[in-house]
């Protein structure tokens, strides 16, 4: 089947399982525990209800927005996830050129298998990094630099992931990376971010992260630093209190802690907490543009979508990334018009049925 032929980000997924390992289709599809929370990441964004407004001259619709003084013309970014070597050989690149054709901006992860300057070397919209904190202070400092260095606009540190969570699926598959793949953002050598039996802690996860190096790591940044992995309203009130840039307000895809609330659940509270003080950005389960026009209503700037592009990538490539970015656009333009909103600037709590 033709990239074009496909209609939703769920026939990407459905096509998928054809086109990677058993070890890479567990890993990207899997959550935590019983995985409750991975589905209400899906369901929860459903059962929100649109009231739409009609006789609206909806003929020029504007997706733009504004991010850290750039123009997007989506609110739509490509969440960062690690090893896209697992889901096809070109990886990253393969990525940014689908990033590329649909001017669409990537967040690139610490743990990806191209190096960061081959990334910006060849993106044609901004990049941003993803960083994992290293336990190793002047590690952590020179991927920053590194980052920024490259022309990384933006770092976003996971804060989520002082551990990982109960992968079963992970776990089963025997997940391990192949031994010719590099982490070349890192240069640690062949290690794992999997515990050895019977631990919890990871030799490339930092549990010693605290609010004082995130104050740090504030002072050594010079582009915009958010926050990725945040769910509790009063953590969202420190961040901003502290001098964070943004907020992507995420539950790591429900990979870590499950029972946790969903992103739909959370972003309200704390959209609530924040009013708008600094941008919020939120990830899990988006995977129509009517979850994007909700998501926009409870308070985010933009949106990321993870899994659907790994899948997409697994089954066509670079063909395949773009080809999800250009469905949940088309559909937010649909979603947007139905309702009766112009540009993203209109799009507020109005458009639900509370």
């Amino acid at each position: 089947m033709k990239p074009e032929e496909i209609l939703s980000l769920a026939e990407f997924e459905s096509i998928a399982p054809e086109h990677m390992s058993p070890m890479a289709l567990a890993y990207v599809s899997g959550g935590a525990a019983d995985e409750l929370t991975m589905h209400a990441n899906n369901e929860d964004w459903r059962r929100i209800k649109l009231k739409p407004r009609v006789l609206v001259d909806v003929s020029h619709l504007d997706l733009s927005t504004e991010l850290f003084g750039h123009k997007m013309d989506t609110p739509i970014l490509l969440a960062p996830a690690a090893f896209h070597r697992l889901f096809h050989p070109d990886a990253e690149l393969a990525t940014v050129a689908g990033a590329n054709h649909a001017k669409a901006t990537m967040v690139m992860s610490s743990y990806a298998t191209e190096a960061v300057e081959s990334v910006t070397a060849v993106a044609k919209h901004p990049i941003w990094f993803q960083l994992y904190t290293q336990t190793d202070k002047e590690l952590t400092r020179e991927m920053v630099e590194r980052a920024q260095a490259a022309g990384c606009k933006a770092l976003c540190v996971t804060v989520d992931t002082p551990v990982l969570g109960a992968r079963h699926r992970e776990s089963r598959s025997h997940f391990h990376l192949p031994a010719d793949f590099k982490l070349p953002n890192l240069n640690l050598g062949a290690i794992s971010h999997r515990p050895v039996r019977g631990a919890i802690y990871s030799e490339l996860l930092n549990p010693q992260l605290t609010w004082k190096d995130i104050e740090w790591l504030r002072s050594i940044a010079k582009v915009p630093l958010l926050l990725k992995g945040v769910v509790n309203p009063d953590d969202a009130l420190h961040a901003a209190n502290s001098g964070v840039d943004g907020l992507i307000v995420s539950n790591h895809g429900a990979r870590n802690l499950d029972t946790l609330p969903s992103t739909a659940q959370a972003l309200p509270r704390i959209a609530e907490k924040i009013q708008g003080r600094i941008p919020l950005l939120v990830d899990g389960g988006i995977r129509r543009g009517t979850d994007i026009l909700k998501a926009i209503a409870l308070g985010a700037t933009s949106v990321l979508v993870g899994r659907p592009y790994l899948y997409a990538l697994a089954a066509a490539g670079s063909q395949g990334v773009a080809r999800v970015l250009e469905i949940l656009k088309t559909e937010l333009e649909m979603a947007m018009a139905l309702t009766g909103r112009t540009t993203i600037k209109e799009i507020d709590r109005s458009v639900l049925w509370e």
